[in-house]
């Protein structure tokens, strides 16, 4: 299984424990929840569903509005299908939140995994974070090395293209920077003791260490005002 494809049975399950969807609802809320996945189409996506069904992770339900069965089958089209996560698909969507290996840190899977942010543990969270911010200060330390050494064969147009990638880069350290320092302010403020309002918060899944201004979902899985992962064609360094 591709990187990619694994992106997107993982943003599936996810979806889908949310709520029973339909292929075409999921598919909206593939391209309007989480951006990053718009370059997918029906092709994609229901090959995966297949594969998932097949996996047990899923089952397939007929719509539940018979009205809506009585019309196609009038009409000579099949009911729509409804997909609803399994017990064992919940449970394989638990176990792949909690993975926080480099995979997790690439560009597209960190996006998918912070728009499910909202259903990871805290320390799952931090570490997910932490490992991102990481491996962006490596790809800031080659970008900047790189740009040291070939400046000055650089025409204007090009040299500003690397400052512009490296400033994008910059932008998201900064605010994994803020989201880190938020994330341990909320289990220190925890760490206070009972009664606290952090501690009736629960302990898993969490958003309490999240600033409140921002909104994940409704910007392709990042904040308002995030520049969104850094396009690894900006690394000048292959």
């Amino acid at each position: 299984m591709s990187r990619r494809s694994g992106i997107l049975e993982f943003a599936v399950l996810g979806l889908l424990r949310e709520s029973p969807m339909h292929g075409y609802e999921l598919r909206k809320r593939l391209n309007t929840s989480l951006g990053i996945f718009r370059a997918f189409s029906y092709g994609t996506l229901y090959p995966c569903l297949k594969t998932l069904v097949a996996n047990g992770w899923l089952i397939e339900e007929p719509g539940s509005a018979p009205e809506d069965a009585l019309a196609a089958s009038l009409a000579g089209r099949r009911a729509k299908i409804v997909y609803r996560l399994t017990a064992e698909g919940k449970e394989h969507f638990e176990e792949l939140l909690s993975h926080t290996g480099p995979d997790a840190w690439e560009d597209e899977h960190f996006a998918a995994r912070f728009a499910f942010f909202g259903q990871t543990e805290r320390e799952v969270r931090m570490r997910v974070l932490e490992g991102r911010r990481s491996r962006l200060e490596e790809r800031l330390e080659k970008m900047r090395a790189s740009l040291a050494r070939t400046r000055e064969r650089l025409d204007d147009y090009t040299l500003e293209l690397q400052r512009h990638g490296m400033e994008s880069v910059e932008r998201e350290v900064r605010w994994l920077n803020e989201l880190i320092e938020s994330e341990r302010a909320g289990r220190d403020q925890r760490r206070s003791g009972p009664g606290s309002p952090a501690e009736q918060e629960g302990t898993s899944g969490e958003a309490d260490g999240l600033p409140r201004h921002r909104d994940a979902a409704s910007s392709g899985g990042m904040p308002p005002g995030h520049p969104g992962p850094p396009d690894p064609s900006a690394d000048t360094t292959k």
